[in-house]
């Protein structure tokens, strides 16, 4: 039989291993200890965590302006020192809902109850222009009378609903001021989800809507929707008549519902009229009417904004500046 061959021991060279590197090595506990009572080294540390925090919010100053617009982006709020608005004297053809959202937003500045507003209707028929007069108007009153005016005008972004809640924080203890937060043109498409924000902000979130804020917004669509979308709304969902509520639902946190329509002719003409008085545009009276009438043929509406395009024209051939008289 062959003979089983003995295992032999492993040679060793007779080198210890090699030491770890300082820096591999666990501090003791004792040194731990030491590090930490450093005032230094928590100095450091403590600036380092600033460092990577992000930054507090500013805190704005509203005395630097009547109107300002929200950037969540810092947040911030930036203020705006001349603001885009019509007087509203030039405003014609919607006197009902001028002495309406006026009314409402008189009680909102005196402290009183007043409601959310959606303006809904027609391209170009002042909704915007007259959320801007109302509140210029107040305040003008105000200053008139030996007051501050203490109403402030707030524009979001169709695309910033989703951060209404950091807005609310910063208006929420800033009193004496009161504030209208505007959003021009609000609509939602089918996939959008922002609109839960609004309706938590507007009526139905634990904290609710500020005393000292209220909510007007714009829209050509009566229930911020589409037609289409709502349609394939119905179509496509278990139960038709609950598909489309929930987005419904939005536009009934509106306590108040203003319409705009399109204008007549005459109403348009009055417009044209209105702005002519106010600049003092020389021109005459049937060569007026004639121009008007074939501009807004031409553009195949009429409304305040086609009036104020044609003005805009008009001052330029005539070599007027468009400046208040």
């Amino acid at each position: 039989m062959p003979k089983a061959k003995s295992k032999r021991p492993a040679k060793t060279s007779g080198k210890k291993p090699a030491a770890k590197p300082a820096a591999m090595r666990p501090a003791s506990r004792q040194g731990d200890s030491t590090l930490l009572a450093d005032p230094a080294v928590l100095t450091r540390i403590a600036e380092a965590l600033e460092r990577l925090a992000p930054p507090a919010p500013l805190k704005p100053d509203f005395t630097e302006a009547d109107a300002f617009v929200w950037q969540p982006a810092g947040p911030r709020l930036v203020p705006v020192p001349r603001v885009n608005r019509v007087e509203m004297s030039l405003l014609q053809g919607v006197d009902r809902m001028r002495d309406t959202l006026m009314e409402n937003t008189e009680r909102f500045a005196k402290g009183l109850p007043a409601n959310n507003a959606l303006l809904w209707g027609a391209r170009g028929m002042g909704k915007s222009s007259l959320v801007k007069a109302s509140h210029a108007t107040i305040n003008a009153a105000s200053v008139k009378a030996g007051r501050e005016g203490i109403l402030k005008l707030i524009e979001i972004h169709r695309e910033d609903i989703e951060t209404l809640p950091d807005l609310m924080t910063l208006t929420r203890s800033a009193d004496p001021y009161r504030f209208i937060v505007f959003c021009d043109d609000l609509s939602f498409d089918a996939d959008d989800t922002s609109y839960k924000s609004l309706k938590a902000v507007l009526d139905g979130g634990i904290e609710g809507r500020p005393d000292n804020v209220i909510f007007y917004a714009t829209s050509n669509r009566r229930h911020l929707m589409s037609r289409d979308m709502m349609e394939n709304e119905r179509s496509t969902a278990i139960n038709p008549g609950e598909a489309v509520e929930e987005k419904v639902s939005l536009s009934d946190r509106f306590g108040l519902w203003l319409g705009f329509h399109k204008c007549s002719q005459d109403e348009f003409l009055a417009m044209i009229e209105g702005y002519v008085a106010h600049f003092r545009i020389p021109v005459d009276a049937e060569e007026l009417r004639r121009e008007a009438l074939e501009w807004s043929n031409t553009r195949g509406s009429r409304s305040g904004r086609v009036a104020w395009q044609y003005i805009q024209d008009l001052a330029g051939r005539r070599g007027v500046h468009l400046t208040a008289a």
